[in-house]
């Protein structure tokens, strides 16, 4: 199958900005929509010997699945979405046939972003959207005991995971309050800037800025401007040589807590909102990182989505590298007709590690499962759920990219297309007039691992700045090989 998410990159790389320019943005939410939505698996392309079906439909926000003991699956559904849309966290057992019984129920402090399951107890990330993120634990007969709270996840980007370790610790990841350091008028029109204008990102260690500001519009404050630094509130200026210390728990960052709860540990930092988290059959950590955005005081341009093999104790770059390029790395990194990002801090914590991979550009790779059955296939590999993109809000593409499920061979680095719609250009259903897949937010394979259960978010529009989710369009999929055999 053809892999088209890398189009703004190609661009990037090629020089074609007169093109780019000229042409307005067609991503993944800019086509229109009129309910209900389709659900057709004869709309979905597979490799051969594969075949997918729905297993529930009209789910609202869903973003996790996980099975319990006896193999049931659950599905979390978030509460909240993009936009400022706010429902009802739950957890949801999926009975035979497709029916819908609830487990436990949430506040308003969602979005619930992830689930795992383990010593039969379901641990779940609240990403805490107005009274910061935390880790849940829920038993099979719905009683929720907080693990942890007031995590730093108040921003634009949330508490993920989790994910259980060998070692039986929950790991999870908070991303950052901000695009790429600075507090800015976009924090604004993501809703929170007003309800938390003290609020920035935190890092994990001490960390010596550049003294870089922005001026920017002043959201709060009519027809005025303001200045602001790095890794302070809005309208806050910074200085040359100013040291902002650090603390855990930080932004950006990929943590872990005890099985019992307890303060938290750093386990690797330097992301921007590090979403998927998974083990590999051989025990190491990877995470699934959605890249920079050309919006915000600071813009960067044609950053891809990274997959990485966690390495213990490091910066992986943020704010000032992607991968292992600098963001002044030259113009790779630079809007058309705007600045180019320079560094915000006066030196790097370290040498960031190379990823594993680098995908779309705005794909938004979030959940993580690899193979472990050669019934399955592709034993090792991983499989990342592609949201897709925000364009034009996050950047702009000349036609949509992610809204699909890739594979990707963690040695090398390779990334080929696994589930997607079928059609001359990938994208999501909405977009293509189809009944395929929409907007998949996570994956899992059964306890057997002969099947790959695909959560899909459902219908997310796309209005100037403005994100408009869709409730009850949301699907959980499942993946099967016929006849089994290696991968």
């Amino acid at each position: 199958m053809r892999v088209l998410s890398a189009a703004v990159l190609v661009l990037a790389t090629t020089g074609l900005f007169g093109c780019y320019g000229m042409r307005p943005s067609d991503g993944s939410g800019q086509a229109p929509f009129e309910g209900p939505r389709q659900v057709r698996a004869e709309d979905v392309a597979l490799p051969a010997g594969y075949r997918i079906e729905p297993i529930a439909t009209g789910l609202t926000f869903p973003t996790g699945v996980a099975f319990d003991e006896a193999g049931r699956p659950h599905v979390v559904e978030a509460g909240y979405a993009y936009g400022e849309v706010w429902t009802t966290p739950r957890l949801l057992r999926v009975e035979p046939g497709g029916a819908l019984t609830t487990v436990a129920e949430g506040g308003r402090n969602g979005p619930w972003t992830g689930v795992a399951f383990a010593d039969g107890t379901f641990y779940i990330a609240e990403g805490g959207e107005l009274e910061g993120g935390g880790i849940l634990r829920i038993t099979p007969d719905g009683q929720v005991t907080r693990l942890i709270a007031g995590l730093p996840s108040r921003g634009d980007h949330h508490t993920n995971g989790p994910a259980i370790g060998p070692d039986g610790w929950i790991y999870f990841a908070v991303g950052t309050a901000t695009n790429s350091g600075v507090v800015g008028k976009d924090n604004a029109t993501m809703g929170w800037l007003r309800r938390s204008p003290e609020f920035h990102d935190i890092p994990c260690r001490d960390v010596t800025l550049s003294g870089r500001n922005f001026e920017s519009e002043d959201p709060l404050h009519a027809g005025q401007t303001a200045t602001t630094g790095a890794f302070v509130p809005f309208g806050t200026v910074t200085r040359s040589g100013q040291v902002v210390p650090g603390r855990v728990p930080c932004s950006g960052a990929i943590m872990r807590i005890p099985a019992e709860g307890g303060s938290p540990e750093l386990v690797a930092w330097g992301f921007r909102n590090p979403f998927g988290l998974a083990f590999s059959p051989d025990g190491r950590l990877y995470a699934t990182e959605n890249s920079y955005d050309e919006r915000g005081s600071r813009k960067v341009f044609g950053a891809g989505d990274l997959l990485w093999a966690v390495q213990p104790g490091a910066w992986h770059g943020w704010p000032d590298y992607h991968g292992e390029r600098r963001l002044d790395d030259g113009d790779r990194y630079q809007p058309p007709s705007e600045p180019r990002p320079e560094p915000l801090l006066a030196q790097a914590p370290g040498r960031p590690p190379r990823p594993v991979a680098v995908l779309g550009v705005h794909a938004s790779a979030n959940g993580l499962v690899f193979s472990t059955s050669d019934r399955f296939g592709h034993r090792g590999q991983a499989f990342i759920a592609e949201f897709g993109d925000h364009s034009p809000s996050t950047g702009k593409v000349m036609s949509p990219v992610g809204a699909k499920v890739v594979r990707v061979d963690p040695g090398t680095g390779a990334i080929e297309d696994f589930v997607v719609n079928k059609g001359p250009v990938h994208g999501p259903a909405s977009w293509l007039g189809s009944g395929g897949i929409e907007r998949p937010v996570a994956v899992r394979f059964d306890p057997s691992g002969t099947a790959l259960y695909i959560v899909d978010f459902g219908v997310l529009s796309v209005s100037g700045e403005q994100l408009i989710p869709r409730p009850g369009t949301g699907v959980l999929w499942r993946v099967v090989r016929a006849g089994g055999g290696g991968g």
